[in-house]
């Protein structure tokens, strides 16, 4: 089997209503579709996390014209300089755009020997993959402490969620500190909660944020602050967890925090460099889950990387509920009662949806990619949050 081809589709996944966050507002992301065509007849489906790596992922397909789809090193080779240049670039560009490749060569590889992605990957260890629902302060929607838990109440009473992770992103500590009270009151002792602070607090607010809301069993706190070094002084003063997007494991491992890595496959470089990260993680004591906000396609190698790894115990991410549309078959995944099944077909077992895909893509066309720092009041600037 050989490669004749790979066309990269940027597309807008919106959400149905933006979210406040501490850049501004978000309105939904914006992905790059890979599809790697072979001679065979097969192909195989990836994704981009941004759209910045279109024109990179289409001079990659023109290099690896002619090479077999099922020798994943052999193509990495010919797509991305030694690992220790990589490391010490300022552009990241290159390893995202092969990762959105090298997802598909996976999913070509399981298509060729009809068996799903896990089975490669060594087998199930669990069936279910559980999932978070999200919540936020959202215009028009939820903009209140009693709002967030009245949404969150409906989520469980509907979905029978008991999964939870938001951001509660207004720059005002102490209506955090009150959403998270009314939230533990309102859904009982059982449920979790977890918070994305996406560095909007100082040390000295974030350590009255965090002694203000342990008695909450708060079970972790992404990114309270902007860097790792912060994070080490916040740990003095609090037992809460800590999470970053930010998969610097040395740097984790000599400070101690953060006590997980929430991110994205492609960014990583691949499923294979992710399964080798999550392993080094292990190794180190460092949880790991997966990033949210994604389309279909990665989420199904999400689904079965966490299928077939055993250290990965904490739900991950999850913006299903929300998300308008997306481009497989049947998309977007959406969880029941905090889970979602594993797809059972061969590769990632998902579908390209061609409509969709077109669909998404004229919309991003029409709109350009979904600018996250926007102020919704002022089109065109840039929303201003106060940090404490």
């Amino acid at each position: 089997m050989k490669i004749t081809g790979i066309r990269a589709t940027p597309v807008n996944i919106p959400l149905e209503a933006p979210m406040w966050w501490t850049g501004g507002y978000y309105p939904g992301t914006s992905k790059t579709i890979v599809e790697v065509f072979t001679d065979e007849g097969l192909t195989g489906l990836g994704e981009a996390p941004s759209t910045d790596v279109v024109d990179l992922i289409g001079a990659m397909g023109e290099a690896l014209k002619g090479k077999n789809p099922i020798d994943i090193a052999a193509c990495e080779r010919v797509c991305v300089p030694p690992w220790q240049i990589v490391q010490n670039t300022d552009d990241a560009r290159v390893v995202k755009a092969f990762g959105a490749i090298e997802i598909a060569l996976w999913d070509l590889r399981g298509k060729a020997w009809n068996e799903p992605l896990c089975n490669l990957l060594g087998g199930k260890v669990r069936e279910k993959i559980p999932f978070t629902e999200y919540f936020s302060f959202r215009p028009d929607r939820e903009m209140s402490a009693e709002e967030v838990a009245d949404y969150c109440v409906s989520m469980r009473e509907v979905h029978g969620s008991t999964f939870f992770e938001g951001k509660l992103i207004l720059g005002d500590p102490m209506l955090e500190v009150r959403t998270v009270k009314l939230l533990r009151e309102r859904l009982g002792d059982e449920a979790m909660i977890r918070l994305d602070s996406n560095m909007q607090w100082s040390v000295t607010t974030a350590r009255w944020v965090l002694r203000e809301i342990e008695p909450c069993n708060v079970r972790n706190y992404e990114d309270p602050v902007a860097t790792f070094e912060e994070m080490a002084q916040l740990r003095q003063h609090s037992i809460v967890p800590f999470s970053t997007h930010n998969p610097d494991l040395r740097r984790a491992v000599a400070l101690g925090v953060p006590d997980y890595f929430v991110t994205n496959f492609a960014v990583l470089g691949g499923i294979n460099r992710a399964i080798r990260f999550i392993g080094a993680c292990e190794a180190m004591g460092v949880g790991f889950w997966c990033y949210s906000g994604d389309a279909g396609i990665c989420t199904a190698a999400y689904l079965h990387v966490s299928a077939a790894t055993q250290w990965i115990k904490e739900p991950s991410q999850s913006l299903f509920r929300w998300q308008v549309g997306d481009v497989i078959e049947g998309g977007p995944f959406r969880q029941r009662e905090n889970v979602v099944d594993v797809p059972d077909g061969p590769g990632l077992g998902v579908a390209i949806d061609q409509e969709a895909l077109a669909h998404w893509a004229r919309h991003y066309s029409d709109h350009g990619p979904l600018d996250h720092f926007c102020d919704p009041s002022s089109p065109g600037r840039h929303r201003r949050i106060p940090l404490h």
